[in-house]
């Protein structure tokens, strides 16, 4: 009876997942379930051509048609519904994006080991930065394109099999890395489209509550990738995930959905 008795009293709340590069809806699994059990509501979204869209590559060309589901559900809220937005990794760019253009509809943007532009400088700015910051020969088997040209970021990208293994999915079970290595699809980086000026405001976007969730051990966006990120635009706060390593919703969901709850509690 207590526990029912608690959830009367707690404060419920959506929760709106963005998710990385090369994957889709599926990898919050987890962490869904998990927040539902608590009596929260949770939507993960398919960007395009992402987990179970049925768009190609070459159908979502714009960052427009990738990022159509995200908006077109925030477009779909309810008047005076809050969401609690959740981007990872490269849903970061996503998740700044959707609170520039719905800043009253999200309580809290929260930065997963993601990337958290500045409102000063266009989001291919961090793309650009993370990919001078990598070491040689970090990629492994990952399959790029390169239509900018060799001296430019990567036009789009599929994790390989040993880039999950060792870097992506290191901290995982195995059946986690299975689950990938049949699910993930190429994405584009949207590089060129994401210089443009103006994408992000300090009126919209930079008026949004932002938190940063560290991801301890992670081996696609290093912890000093992530600080020099939160070094460059200080969130509103900053929380740490031990042990993570990058995909920490499914190596701590439980953790994450502790975390997830208290600071939609605090910033309501």
């Amino acid at each position: 009876m207590q526990t029912h008795h608690m959830q009367q009293q707690q404060q419920l709340h959506h929760f709106v997942f963005v998710h990385g590069s090369c994957h889709g809806a599926w990898c919050w699994f987890k962490l869904a379930a998990k927040l539902k059990l608590d009596g929260h509501r949770v939507t993960a979204i398919d960007l395009g051509g992402s987990g179970v869209d049925t768009r190609r590559l070459h159908e979502v060309r714009l960052v427009s048609e990738y990022l159509e589901p995200l908006m077109s559900f925030m477009k779909s809220l309810p008047e005076n519904e809050k969401v609690v937005l959740v981007g990872h990794s490269y849903g970061g760019i996503g998740t700044s994006l959707a609170m520039e253009r719905f800043p009253t509809e999200v309580s809290v943007g929260i930065f997963l080991s993601a990337y958290m532009p500045h409102h000063d400088s266009p989001p291919a700015v961090l793309i650009q930065e993370y990919f001078t910051r990598l070491p040689e020969g970090f990629a492994m088997d990952c399959e790029f394109t390169f239509e900018e040209g060799l001296e430019h970021p990567p036009s789009s990208v599929l994790f390989g099999t040993s880039f999950l293994k060792e870097k992506a999915y290191s901290n995982c079970q195995l059946e986690d890395l299975e689950l990938a290595m049949a699910l993930v699809k190429p994405s584009w980086l949207y590089t060129k489209e994401m210089g443009g000026e103006d994408l992000i405001t300090k009126e919209r976007y930079g008026s949004g509550k932002r938190v940063f969730i560290v991801c301890e051990g992670d081996n696609v966006l290093p912890e000093e990738i992530q600080k020099w990120m939160i070094s460059n635009y200080e969130p509103h706060e900053v929380k740490r995930i031990e042990e993570a390593g990058h995909m920490a919703m499914l190596t701590k969901p439980h953790e994450l959905s502790q975390l997830l709850q208290e600071i939609a509690a605090k910033y309501n």
